[in-house]
């Protein structure tokens, strides 16, 4: 088989899942509804209604519905940023340290 360069997203250090969960976004006193949409243990990317800039950090929470399962707390830092249509916003969050 002949050796392809790998893509950006196959060389990273960490397998990154894709969900689709509603996350709460703390920021400044502020709770703020977002979805992530993919996960990995070293950070996440998000989508939300609200703007941020890179290197803001941000508290983020998602709830567990199985009692089994503990839900996550981290504290995480906005590592990049792209604008979505309807004022929307994806950015990735860098996990700094889990709670």
């Amino acid at each position: 088989m002949p050796h392809t360069p790998s893509s950006h997203s196959e060389k990273r250090d960490f397998i990154r899942m894709r969900i689709d969960a509603e996350v709460s976004l703390l920021h400044e006193g502020q709770v703020i509804a977002a979805r992530c949409l993919d996960l990995s243990s070293g950070g996440m990317q998000v989508q939300a209604p609200e703007h941020f800039q890179v290197g803001q950090q941000l508290e983020v929470r998602i709830d567990s519905d199985h009692p089994a399962l503990k839900g996550l707390h981290a504290s995480t830092e906005v590592v990049w940023i792209a604008d979505q249509p309807g004022g929307q916003q994806k950015f990735g969050l860098r996990i700094l340290a889990m709670h």
